[in-house]
């Protein structure tokens, strides 16, 4: 092999080394090199073999692109023990990589910083350590950095400024010190910004507060001081600064209003520090030995070595110019002498499978796992699937919901349908919540019927409804989400067909109460008010009336029917009707009026009295006959009120009339109630 030879490898090399497609086992080598290292007793990674094929599904948590590169690691809440290795960096086109929710240790490889491609960087919620490394801020791609939840020391590098294209950047309860680095001021993109429970100090630079894209920032619980950028002021509700007694600042609720000693440390913008593209970064000042500085900073005593280097790549770039073009030419004389014949072996990769090998990902990649661009562009609010805007409180992202239910976890998952998944969530501010995800396959096709049902269910607020906090549509993961309060105590069904010896046994004073708030509940629903219409539930249930830590009962699903398509609709009603609720006459008009939402407030009542799910003909004709002994739920033994029993339960037999005329209205039962518990 001559110089010319040489030099030619050696240029297609460095061409191409960020776009080779999957040549040999090279990829599967790092693999198996990861498992070691996350997964040491080989507990959770089993799938991940050595004879295996990673683009063939059969590695779990793997995806590749349409050119066989790994390009999404998702393994969140797998229980892993181990810790992040460097061999991660060797996957050259990993665009994803989720590890959040498992109990990693040791610190974060600074080679990671090598993964120019990575776009969502997910390490939340582990136990690692050590000092986050400032070499990150060379990964251009980034656009979710998520590393809150651990224990990590040090400052917040100021490189992390250098992240153009960051929208998420999370570094809540570590151990983090020092300043807010004015460099983040400088990141466009930046929506949420998540500084909170560490031990941070100093202001909060007057740069972050302008950051164009700003919509939350959470600085809460750190010994932060001095005065608050007024700017702030534009995040309302998305500003939170408590448990900070040094700031001061006017216009934001709960704030302390600044002295002359504030004012003296007003904040101070730093020194910019000019980058490639001609647009300034703020650096501190002890930060100059790194960066690179100007004539007017410099000495004349640092000039000489900086002309001497600059000369220096200037006559190399020219030498490695001079010799491109002759090797270029030799090439293709040689391409000439041999024609089409090929003399790559099956080892090696040609020049044309290297081309975008790894901007090219799978449309399996784009659809699991819905990142980059795309995603960022449509779920910037996630809830890309309506036009209409929704207020403010309302708009929750994509990023929220999957760090309150721990990216899914089936440890949160509450329950499941046809319809529907619930899950189990906690919100940044701690607050429980449950979130409903709804397939968008299912939900209304027409944009206008679909959000006119949304700001209905928005507009309806009482005590004996679940109230909804907030909406998400995701069109990369194809779902929508409700927002709800969590209820602690599950649903009324569990506190059916228990045990003699169990703790969810309902003493009478509470069963009496939950049939009032169902009752009252439902006839909020009923009632017309102003910029409220009647509405009628259509799928009451024992499943649908939840119990919160006080025992109060709270209608669920109100207003959902009216999200649905007709044909999901009508699956859910099925189910309805198998457990008795539907009313008679539903059958005959396929309509529903109050009358039909009275009918199953009454059989809920016959439920609640005999502790029983499922209502066979013997207990109807028990009722009937008023035999209580044999009625009403032998848990409470005896320990009940004949007086209320006979007239809840007549009010259950009016209410499951055959006739929907003969049903009283659910006000006049509400009242007839309100005089048996006065009573």
């Amino acid at each position: 092999m001559d110089t010319s030879d040489f030099l030619f490898i050696i240029l297609i090399f460095l061409a191409f080394s960020c776009a080779k497609p999957v040549c040999g086992n090279a990829e599967l080598r790092a693999l198996m090199d990861i498992k070691s290292s996350l997964d040491p007793e080989n507990k959770y990674l089993s799938s991940w073999t050595n004879d295996g094929d990673p683009c063939e599904g059969t590695f779990e948590g793997v995806a590749c692109n349409g050119h066989r590169k790994v390009a999404n690691i998702s393994l969140q809440s797998k229980g892993l023990t181990g810790k992040v290795p460097p061999a991660v960096a060797r996957l050259e086109c990993l665009s994803g990589l989720y590890l959040h929710y498992n109990s990693l240790t040791g610190e974060i490889p600074k080679e990671i910083a090598n993964l120019t491609e990575l776009t969502d960087f997910y390490l939340n919620v582990n136990n690692l350590s050590g000092t986050i490394p400032p070499e990150l801020g060379s990964m251009a791609s980034l656009q979710v950095l998520q590393l809150s939840g651990n224990q990590l020391t040090g400052n917040i590098p100021t490189e992390i400024g250098f992240l153009r294209k960051l929208s998420v950047l999370a570094l809540e309860y570590n151990r983090l010190t020092g300043p807010i680095p004015a460099s983040l001021g400088n990141l466009g993109m930046l929506r949420l910004l998540y500084l909170s429970f560490n031990q941070l100090s100093g202001s909060i630079p007057v740069r972050l507060a302008s950051t164009p894209q700003l919509e939350v920032l959470d600085v809460q619980n750190n010994t932060l001081s001095g005065v608050v950028p007024p700017a702030l002021r534009k995040l309302n509700e998305g500003f939170h600064f408590e448990n900070n007694p040094g700031l001061c600042g006017v216009g934001f609720p709960s704030l302390r209003l600044c002295t002359a000693w504030d004012n003296l440390n007003v904040n101070q913008v730093e020194p910019l520090a000019p980058i490639a593209n001609n647009t300034a970064v703020t650096i501190p000042q002890s930060a100059y030995v790194q960066v690179h500085c100007n004539q007017t900073i410099c000495s004349s005593s640092s000039k000489l070595p900086r002309i001497a280097i600059v000369a220096g790549v200037t006559t190399l770039t020219i030498a490695l110019m001079i010799a491109g073009f002759l090797i270029i030419f030799r090439y293709r004389r040689r391409k000439q002498r041999i024609g089409h014949t090929s003399d790559i072996s099956d080892d090696h990769c040609s020049t044309e499978q290297m081309k975008d090998s790894c901007r090219s990902p799978s449309p399996l990649v784009r659809l699991g796992y819905s990142k980059g661009r795309d995603r960022m562009i449509a779920e910037q609010n996630c809830h890309g699937f309506c036009s209409t805007e929704l207020p403010q409180g309302l708009k929750f992202n994509l990023e929220e919901i999957e760090s309150a239910t721990q990216h899914f976890s089936e440890m949160n998952l509450l329950g499941k349908s046809k319809v529907s998944s619930v899950y189990k969530g906690i919100l940044k501010d701690g607050s429980l919540v449950a979130i409903k995800s709804i397939n968008v396959t299912r939900c209304k096709s027409d944009e206008a019927e679909f959000m006119k049902g949304l700001n209905l269910l928005i507009s309806l607020k009482h005590d004996n409804l679940v109230r909804l906090k907030g909406f998400c549509c995701s069109k990369g993961r194809g779902e929508c989400f409700l927002i709800y309060d969590f209820a602690s105590r599950s649903n009324l069904s569990r506190y059916l067909d228990v045990e003699d010896d169990n703790n969810n046994i309902l003493d009478w004073t509470t069963r009496v109460s939950i049939i009032i708030g169902i009752a009252k509940g439902i006839g909020y629903l009923h009632s017309s008010e102003p910029n409220k219409p009647p509405m009628v539930h259509q799928n009451i249930s024992v499943e649908k009336v939840l119990i919160d830590e006080r025992f109060t009962p709270l209608i669920s699903d109100w207003g959902l029917l009216k999200l649905l398509a007709d044909d999901v609709v009508y699956s859910a009603l099925k189910v309805s009707a198998a457990f008795g609720y539907m009313a008679p006459e539903y059958i005959t008009t396929g309509r529903f009026t109050e009358k039909s939402d009275v009918y199953a407030f009454g059989v809920i009542i016959l439920q609640i009295l005999s502790g029983k799910q499922k209502l066979t003909n013997s207990i109807l004709l028990e009722a009937e006959s008023c035999r209580f002994e044999d009625f009403i739920d032998p848990n409470l033994k005896g320990n009940y009120s004949e007086y209320e029993a006979s007239k809840l339960t007549k009010i259950a037999l009016d209410c499951t009339h055959e006739l929907p005329d003969n049903r009283p209205t659910i006000a006049s039962v509400i009242e007839e109630l309100s005089k048996s518990s006065d009573g």
